[in-house]
């Protein structure tokens, strides 16, 4: 892999605008570029070619990163856990899956940004369940929508409606809230250096009021889910993973007449080839679940 300290590095000593102009002059990729780039790195180890697909997401990185700004870290080293992760992407990243570099690699940047956000609040690491991480990156929203916005402990009838609202029990909520009093005041802290403008954030962030955070458990197995498709797609032949993707896996799905006529078979044969498709992706992803020790409900 391309050494990370080929990159440009975010730090406050530069200004992070300064790192923000200094990515905007590497290239976008075009699919084809793309593609052939991560072939040499997958069949030839082109470090080269690895840095090129690197450096021309990082914007991608940036601009995701800024979606955490209100939990009272520094925002160079959001960018560097953002960076770290869409190395690792890079890394593990499989052109042959029909995927864009940059779908698979929001994954992996928002799952290094959010295990840092996790590793420097110093939550109890020991029973740090997918339920608390949710109610880690929630609860401000949660709060704000019941207009729970107060400092200190939360009244009863609220602890009770957000515990509801987010599948935790009251005492979590109680505890998480204690555990991040002490971040709020960060919470509308400008970005950047002194001298640096608000303004000059705006092109990076498509709304200010999106929440990129999100919603940690619902979004955490989304994408979970996206992974294990990748993966099992390896158990179809050509064929099958072709007639699944044109049938189940696009905004349009083709009709069985089309696919008949494809592949000079029956529409009955193109319905059977696709029902046991479907029924193989599915047990390999069950397999897969089972072996990173996720629910296996794929």
């Amino acid at each position: 892999m391309a050494s990370y300290t080929n990159l440009p590095a975010p730090s406050p000593e530069q200004g992070l605008n300064r790192y923000l102009q200094q990515i905007r002059k590497f290239p976008m990729l075009e699919p084809e570029e793309e593609y052939m780039l991560a072939k040499a790195w997958v069949e030839k180890e082109d470090t080269e070619a690895a840095h090129k697909m690197v450096t021309s997401h990082l914007r991608l990185a940036a601009k995701i990163a800024m979606g955490y700004r209100g939990y009272g870290l520094p925002q160079a080293e959001v960018i560097s856990e953002a960076n770290v992760g869409l190395m690792q992407a890079v890394k593990r990243f499989d052109p042959e899956k029909g995927f864009r570099l940059a779908t698979y690699a929001m994954w992996w940047i928002r799952a290094s940004i959010q295990e840092y956000i996790l590793r420097s609040w110093s939550l109890v690491k020991l029973g740090t369940t997918s339920a608390q991480k949710k109610l880690f990156f929630n609860l401000r929203k949660a709060k704000s929508r019941i207009g729970a916005l107060e400092d200190g402990d939360l009244r009863p009838e609220n602890v009770q409606r957000i515990a509801h609202d987010l599948g935790v029990t009251e005492d979590e909520v109680i505890s998480m809230n204690r555990r991040m009093s002490g971040g709020d005041a960060s919470l509308n802290a400008m970005v950047g250096t002194e001298g640096d403008s608000a303004t000059q954030w705006q092109d990076w962030l498509e709304d200010e009021d999106a929440d990129q955070a999100g919603d940690y458990a619902e979004r955490d197995e989304l994408e979970s889910r996206r992974e294990l498709l990748n993966e099992a797609m390896d158990v179809l032949n050509d064929r099958e993973k072709d007639i699944l993707v044109q049938r189940r896996l696009q905004d349009k799905a083709i009709t069985l007449e089309e696919l008949s006529g494809q592949y000079d078979v029956s529409r009955e044969r193109i319905r059977q080839i696709e029902v046991r498709a479907f029924e193989k992706l599915q047990a390999r992803m069950r397999e897969l679940a089972a072996e990173k020790g996720m629910l296996a409900t794929a």
